[in-house]
């Protein structure tokens, strides 16, 4: 059980398709936000974006995480400026087909991929939390990189350009939510909500 399933079993919602949609639209409205933060870091400013996907899949659990970054990308599509570096760098699809058009697709897999680890308790310890950001951030940069090296040719340096300049906010991100969810969990038990 994930954390927002908890919840949801502790409230009064007599409604869980329309409780579901409420937080999904949230953790898409998430995502919009944490592509326009513009963390200084080194050695390239980094979004927040990888930290909120793998969130989302410990906190949601895969269905409901999926079906926010599902909602995230059909935003952009639509042509809204959800995406970091929009409306500048584009918008709608021209945008989603460009160079980080893979990392889109890997947010995907991502919120997936943790959630399941997610809903089988890897949100509750600190050490699996990181393992599945981790393991969410990775699937994140392979989609990325394919499409990266596809679009502007094998020959050029595909790593320095679209993995090495983020290792290290990613290391960051997926320690700040090994710390955050089992945190959230010992809070909520000791105050007797789960």
């Amino acid at each position: 059980m994930t954390l927002v399933s908890t919840l949801q079993s502790k409230t009064l919602s007599n409604s869980p398709a329309l409780y579901n949609t409420i937080i999904a639209i949230t953790g898409s409205l998430l995502l919009v936000l944490s592509a326009k933060i513009n963390v200084p870091f080194y050695p390239v400013p980094q979004t927040m974006q990888t930290f909120v996907v793998v969130g989302l899949g410990l906190a949601l659990g895969s269905r409901i995480a999926g079906f926010s970054v599902a909602l995230y990308l059909l935003q952009g599509a639509a042509g809204l400026p959800v995406f970091a570096g929009t409306p500048e760098k584009g918008i709608g699809l021209a945008y989603m087909v460009g160079p980080t058009g893979g990392y889109l697709l890997g947010f995907l897999l991502a919120a997936i991929a943790v959630g399941l680890l997610a809903e089988r308790g890897w949100d509750k310890s600190i050490l699996k939390s990181f393992a599945a950001a981790l393991l969410g951030t990775a699937i994140i940069f392979v989609p990325g990189l394919i499409w990266l090296g596809s679009l502007i040719g094998w020959d050029k340096p595909i790593l320095a350009l679209g993995l090495y300049p983020f290792v290290l906010g990613g290391l960051v991100k997926s320690g700040l939510s090994a710390l955050v969810f089992p945190a959230t969990w010992r809070f909520l038990t000791r105050k007797g909500i789960v």
